[in-house]
């Protein structure tokens, strides 16, 4: 198989040698690993999406069939979960995008070689496996995120595999390239795969590496598309008829979602340090990990199961039947799922759990002042872009995805709105976002690593 390697190396040598324009050469050298690893991250991110939801369907299954097996399932699989990452994969813990920042910053000539321990095949492996375990077990998490360290770790991997003779491309690139490629697959969002490698990742002018970027996108998302066919991640609420004054309720909503998304943020954290100075061994940790699974477990069982799982059901049940409006518990629970969740060391995201925060949250409002369901429906995805926006402080690219997966054009005024209410209430409770202040936890631990 090496020498089969060598071969198509040698023979792809020849070929672009025989090519006379040297610029159109270098140009269609540069271009082709940004094509391959966008078809191989499109594969990958609808082959995990599968995988992702038949865990999801799973655990659905078991509740419908013998609910009380959850008290069972949760800590087993909360536990399995945490203890594959622990043992083969640290760096796949957790959501995978400060993992991808991480990376991004450490793509420099003199720290480049760390960029291996956040981005690679076995976490790729291990973030899926990690990730679908602790879906099926009732972890409250979604797929966007760790598909974002998956697509990271392809394009890493394309990178290091050309030969010594083809033109250099820049790792950074390479790396945020992936990240959009991988967001934008995963949600179906090529314009918020764009905007996120812009707001959330990249520090370098944007006409670097802006033709690699949006033809990585479309290929990410096309590949995707021919295997789940064209779909919207959510579909085509209804939202007309809507006056101006619905911008009063967003506001509200939006200050709420902010605030409350910041302090998830910040609780996530406190709980992620305290067991790292308390939780010393790993029997303190799986009986850590243990009372998490049988607090969720408890919920779902006595007061309401939809704390289990990413949520996206909740969602669709609020914008697209006449069931629009949750009791007022809801979004408690959609907190404190995702935060006994991410904090368990398993690998899992917080892309899709803050979405469902953030529609409870304006289902509720909507309810409590007595909104019409198109005005709801308004407000919750008002709500939705706000709680993200609370979590990565990345208000266009929150507006942007809920914007795409919705197909609500009509909707970016208000929508754009809610995110800069979020971004500006959620400083009240923390500068920084949940993403940078775990990349900085990463940075150091790694760069500690190197040195000793």
């Amino acid at each position: 198989m090496f020498k089969t390697f060598i071969y198509i190396q040698r023979g792809l040598k020849k070929s672009f040698d025989n090519i006379r324009n040297e610029q159109l050469k270098h140009n269609l050298l540069q271009a082709i690993p940004f094509w391959i690893g966008s078809v191989i991250t499109g594969f990958t991110a609808m082959l995990y999406a599968k995988v992702f939801a038949w865990g999801e369907s799973l655990l659905h299954f078991i509740m419908n069939w013998h609910s009380w097996l959850i008290f069972i399932i949760a800590p087993v699989c909360f536990v399995l979960s945490w203890w594959l990452v622990k043992e083969f994969a640290p760096n796949a813990k957790g959501s995978g995008i400060p993992q991808v920042m991480a990376a991004v910053e450490l793509a420099n000539p003199k720290e480049h070689k760390k960029i291996r321990s956040l981005l690679s095949l076995k976490i790729i492996i291990f973030k899926i496996i990690s990730s679908v375990i602790l879906v099926i077990g009732g972890g409250a998490i979604g797929r966007e995120g760790p598909t974002i360290q998956i697509s990271g770790s392809v394009f890493r991997k394309v990178n290091e595999y050309l030969p010594e003779w083809w033109p250099k491309i820049s790792k950074k690139n390479m790396i945020m390239t992936g990240a959009a490629a991988g967001l934008a697959a995963a949600f179906n969002t090529p314009l918020g795969g764009i905007v996120f490698a812009v707001e959330e990742l990249s520090k370098t002018h944007i006409n670097y590496f802006k033709t690699a970027l949006f033809t990585a996108v479309i290929i990410a998302g096309l590949t995707a598309q021919t295997l789940a066919g064209s779909y919207l991640y959510l579909g085509y609420p209804k939202t007309n008829d809507v006056s101006l004054m619905v911008m009063f309720p967003i506001i509200l909503v939006a200050g709420v979602a902010g605030i409350l998304a910041s302090q998830l943020s910040v609780t996530m954290l406190k709980i992620t340090d305290w067991k790292k100075r308390k939780l010393k061994s790993d029997k303190a940790n799986v009986i850590f990990l243990i009372i998490c699974a049988l607090t969720i477990a408890s919920i779902a069982y006595f007061i309401n199961y939809e704390i289990l799982g990413s949520g996206k059901e909740i969602m669709e049940r609020i914008l697209f039947t006449k069931d629009k409006h949750e009791d007022w518990y809801m979004p408690v629970l959609r907190m404190l799922g995702p935060a006994l969740s991410f904090t368990s060391g398993g690998a899992g995201g917080i892309f899709a759990p803050a979405l469902t925060a953030g529609a409870s949250i304006g289902s509720v409002i909507s309810g409590a002042i007595n909104l019409t369901p198109n005005e709801t429906n308004v407000v919750v995805l008002g709500g939705m872009v706000a709680f993200l926006t609370g979590i990565t402080r990345a208000p266009f690219t929150s507006a942007i995805i809920v914007l795409e997966m919705t197909d609500r054009h009509s909707l970016i005024f208000h929508l754009m709105l809610a995110g800069m209410v979020s971004s500006i209430a959620s400083i009240l409770v923390s500068r920084h976002s949940l993403y940078d202040m775990i990349k900085v936890n990463f940075l150091t631990e790694i760069r500690r690593e190197n040195k000793i």
